[in-house]
């Protein structure tokens, strides 16, 4: 079955066919597989990994095609942390977020430094 997952892309609603193809839940914690349509009709092998607080299940980390979101910011966290230092990191990211605040797109603006 493939279902309609609308987000917000660019400041544009964006529309991609999802199929959920399995799952696997080891207490608290829990998978999902995916199979995301592109634009290009293609498929992107997508996974969500979530964890259970209470009686909602929150999305912590999503890989596309064996990436990881959460291993990619870790790995250049890892970077700026080791050429500046756990302060500087903190700077950027704060740099950042006040850049975001000011421009209209906000996010995607983020995006392109």
């Amino acid at each position: 079955m493939w279902v309609s997952v609308r987000e917000r892309v660019h400041g544009r609603r964006a529309t991609a066919p999802v199929q959920f193809v399995g799952e696997s839940v080891d207490g608290d914690f829990a998978a999902v597989q995916a199979r995301v349509a592109t634009r290009r009709g293609q498929e992107a092998a997508v996974i969500f990994r979530l964890h259970r607080r209470g009686e909602r299940w929150l999305i912590y980390d999503l890989s596309v095609e064996g990436i990881s979101l959460v291993g990619n910011y870790r790995a250049q966290f890892d970077q700026i942390i080791q050429r500046a230092s756990y302060q500087g990191l903190v700077a950027r990211i704060k740099q950042r977020l006040a850049d975001a605040a000011l421009k209209p797109d906000g996010v995607a603006a983020a995006r392109r430094k």
